[in-house]
């Protein structure tokens, strides 16, 4: 979403030196009522594990064979773990058992910080129609990719006394 006025005003908004870094650029309101900081947005992610399977998904948005983690972000008043446990509940019907932090990673590229967390679940898979299908993979044959949520699955991997073997993308 492009940010245009001023929430305040409705003045067009300008781009300005941030008055503490002047190498950096701001929209801002000309009248000085709002600036727009544009701060990366907190992304959770669910390395979910099913049985001592990986489960990996497909977005409705992304070509065939690409999987990846559950994604999705949290909502006003959830803690991490409660918003990851909902993600999980509403993309694949599956209960979060057990949710410990794998670590944060950057995501420069799309403006994100992803809070990554191994979760152990159970239930019955069944995808909303966000996501389009699911492999569950042995923890072994997992292939990261070189990007935010590849990087928590290759440490996850690592914690698991796995090596992980990187791939060109998510394609389990």
């Amino acid at each position: 979403m492009e940010i245009k006025f001023c929430p305040v005003c409705a003045a067009s908004l300008t781009h300005r030196a941030d008055e503490q870094e002047a190498s950096k650029f701001r929209l801002a309101c000309p009248e000085g009522h709002w600036t727009h900081w544009d701060n990366p947005l907190p992304v959770l992610a669910a390395l979910v594990e099913v049985e001592g399977q990986i489960l990996l998904a497909r977005n409705a948005a992304w070509p065939e064979k690409t999987f990846a983690l559950i994604t999705g972000f949290m909502e006003r008043g959830e803690t991490p773990e409660q918003g990851i446990a909902r993600e999980l509940k509403e993309e694949t019907n599956l209960d979060a058992d057990q949710v410990s932090l794998i670590g944060v990673y950057e995501f420069i590229k799309k403006n994100e910080v992803i809070l990554a967390y191994h979760v152990k679940a159970s239930g019955n898979i069944q995808l909303s129609p966000e996501l389009l299908e699911y492999r569950l993979i042995s923890p072994e044959k997992l292939r990261p990719w070189r990007a935010g949520t590849g990087y928590a699955m290759a440490d996850w991997m690592r914690s698991q006394g796995l090596e992980p073997v990187f791939a060109d993308w998510a394609s389990g």
